[in-house]
């Protein structure tokens, strides 16, 4: 964490993973939410599924846009260690997705507030994949910063270098 509030490049680089976390978790809630309700998916099966979308859509523009100046390492490689470190991701949400959406769900269900109660299922299954889906990027990010692109420089000149133009 010192390395991101202590290194501007760094900075960047989170910025970065974020906003492609961000487009990978629309992708991961709409595909969830759509297998749900037009499928009849479980949570899990759905949430696993989903997952997956997000993972290629992020590995695809992590190493286009984030991480640029990581090419020593071959594509088949990097994308083996980028789906280790979603796969272990993968471990850490499904228990997430399992233990927790049940207990929120019930809760929500008995809240007086109707629109909470009639639609508590719904409520439930995207509070808990968005607390996951946090949870699960920055175990990702920092993973795959020391272990995916730890062929990129901490202090990169070609990032400085577009910053300073």
């Amino acid at each position: 964490m010192t390395m991101i509030l202590n290194n501007p490049d760094e900075r960047v680089r989170f910025t970065k993973f974020a906003i492609v976390g961000a487009l990978g978790s629309a992708i991961d809630i709409a595909v969830m939410n759509l297998l749900v309700a037009l499928a009849g998916a479980s949570l899990v099966l759905a949430g696993t599924v989903s997952f997956i979308c997000a993972v290629v859509n992020n590995f695809t523009l992590n190493r286009l846009w984030t991480y640029p100046e990581s090419r020593s390492k071959p594509l088949m490689g990097q994308l083996f260690q980028f789906g280790i470190v979603n796969a272990i991701g993968l471990l850490i949400r499904v228990p997430i997705l399992k233990l927790g959406e049940p207990i929120l769900d019930a809760y929500l269900e008995t809240l007086p507030y109707q629109y909470a109660a009639q639609h508590h299922t719904f409520i439930s299954h995207n509070i808990t994949l968005a607390f996951a889906i946090g949870v699960v990027m920055l175990w990702n990010f920092f993973v795959n910063r020391y272990w995916t692109y730890n062929d990129v420089a901490i202090n990169s000149p070609r990032l400085r270098r577009k910053r300073s133009q």
